[in-house]
């Protein structure tokens, strides 16, 4: 009668094995964040690689997801006659919803692979070993540098994304819908509210703390050569992309639940 049950069994301590490794990793890096030395030349390198070098995924993503959501909410809400709400449902659901979210896999795609592909190729080729040698901390070094950027470069991308996913709702309402440009921006600053905006940008950095995190968490304990590398890489862009979706929710239950 024990024997199917140790399956569950090794999966369960398997879990709880990883979980407490990741909760002393993740408190081994916030506290090298907040203690000097800070590596500020690292920092400002990886806000651009993050930041800057994201902003063309980040940015075609938010205006193609506004335009579409336009689209489908003028097609819906001409059912009910209620054709004017269109401008109120995009720029409410990019600033709370689509454009964090869809900031946050995008770049987890890109910077989450990155970064563990990086840590991975630095840890089998013993470079991470090196830098203990000489007296350098990994964790202040490689890790720490990355979350920062990562907290700080997150919100100022969603912000940009906002604005871009707004503008192409506006772009398909005004030239394809046949909306009253005026009337539209109006509606839009109307009921956008600093709430929507600034939930927006806290789970933004949130996400941006969750994806630094994964990528660097998972190249830090890669093991087994070439294949390590690939496998830190895939199950880097997987948890993170599973962790934003599951605190986004935990996010807008805070935010806006009654």
């Amino acid at each position: 009668m024990i024997n199917p049950l140790q399956p569950i069994g090794r999966v369960f301590l398997a879990f709880l094995r990883t979980a407490g490794r990741l909760t002393l990793f993740t408190g081994s890096a916030a506290t090298h964040c907040l203690r000097p030395p800070i590596y500020t030349r690292m920092i400002l390198r990886q806000m651009v690689d993050i930041g800057y070098f994201s902003l063309p995924v980040v940015g075609l993503t938010a205006i193609f997801a506004g335009m579409v959501l336009a689209l489908q909410s003028y097609t819906g809400f001409s059912r009910f006659g209620a054709e004017g709400a269109v401008a109120n449902v995009v720029v409410l659901s990019i600033t709370r919803e689509l454009g964090p979210v869809l900031a946050g896999l995008m770049v987890a795609g890109r910077i989450g692979a990155s970064l563990a592909a990086e840590i991975g190729t630095m840890r089998v080729t013993e470079q991470i070993d090196a830098l203990t040698t000489l007296s350098t901390n990994p964790m202040k070094y490689l890790v720490a540098p990355r979350l920062i950027a990562g907290l700080v470069t997150f919100p100022l991308l969603v912000l940009v994304a906002d604005v871009i996913g707004v503008f192409g709702g506006y772009l398909v309402a005004v030239y394809k819908l046949g909306f009253n440009p005026a009337n539209y921006l109006t509606a839009t600053y109307d009921f956008l509210t600093a709430e929507d905006v600034n939930s927006g940008l806290v789970k933004a950095a949130v996400f941006g703390v969750i994806v630094t995190l994964m990528g660097c968490y998972h190249g830090y304990h890669s093991r087994g050569g070439a294949q390590g590398v690939g496998t830190a890489t895939t199950n880097a862009v997987v948890s993170a992309s599973i962790l934003i979706l599951c605190f986004d929710y935990i996010l807008t239950e805070l935010f806006f639940a009654a």
